[in-house]
């Protein structure tokens, strides 16, 4: 009887281990976010180049994670909740290590504009990062706390950078018609600006799968408004 508990108890923990590691995850792909945008607002190309050689450390973890993942899937075959958790658990891990991509891409764009006179004052993509930071950090809290409220908030607040994505989009594309010398620093910008937006499409990611994982239904191809 005592060794079935401590059998339960290694379970818990492992289970434990893997929010934990989510967690960290999590943080470690905000950080990179804040990073990049800095770099490129502060125009600090080493603080960009820095962002670029952490990302090693998010890779080594999603690789960490999944394998812990898999592990339990094969040792303790986990039916229903915990084998939801689990395969959600794999996919979040999925999106943030795609996040942390997207980071990257962000320091490696502002490796290249900081190297030229900046075009315009940066307004909006600070704002489009405050709110995906906070979608990446509601969406891991929806997880861990099976709260489908904030996964809801996380999928609705991914329109309103959708918008900001677009409105950066039609003022570049001024710039660009007015002046083509501002051509190529116009398209980094956007790019930045598209990254931003797919950061918070993986974050909707995940909190579309928290909503999975709490009612075992899927909602990725539904609309905010037709699951309310």
């Amino acid at each position: 009887m005592e060794e079935k508990r401590h059998t339960s108890l290694h379970y818990e923990k492992e289970l434990q281990a893997i929010k934990d590691g989510l967690i960290y995850l999590g943080a470690l792909t905000e950080t990179a976010i804040r990073k990049a945008m800095k770099s490129l607002s502060d125009r600090d190309t080493e603080l960009a180049r820095t962002v670029v050689r952490d990302d090693d450390e998010i890779d080594r973890l999603d690789t960490d994670l999944e394998e812990r993942c898999i592990k339990i899937l094969a040792l303790r075959q986990p039916t229903a909740i915990d084998l939801r958790f689990i395969t959600t658990a794999i996919k979040i891990i999925g999106h943030l290590e795609r996040i942390g991509d997207m980071a990257v891409n962000i320091a490696e764009k502002a490796i290249l504009l900081n190297e030229e006179p900046q075009l315009k004052p940066y307004i909006d993509l600070p704002r489009m990062t405050d709110l995906v930071e906070g979608m990446i950090k509601d969406s891991l809290d929806s997880f861990i706390r099976n709260d489908m409220q904030m996964a809801e908030k996380v999928r609705q607040t991914e329109q309103i950078v959708d918008d900001l994505n677009e409105q950066i989009f039609r003022e570049l594309l001024t710039f660009m018609m007015e002046d083509s010398k501002s051509i190529h620093r116009a398209l980094l910008i956007m790019q930045v600006s598209k990254n931003l937006e797919r950061i918070a499409d993986h974050s909707k990611g995940i909190a579309d799968m928290v909503m999975y994982m709490v009612t075992g239904e899927c909602v990725r191809h539904q609309t905010c408004s037709s699951i309310e």
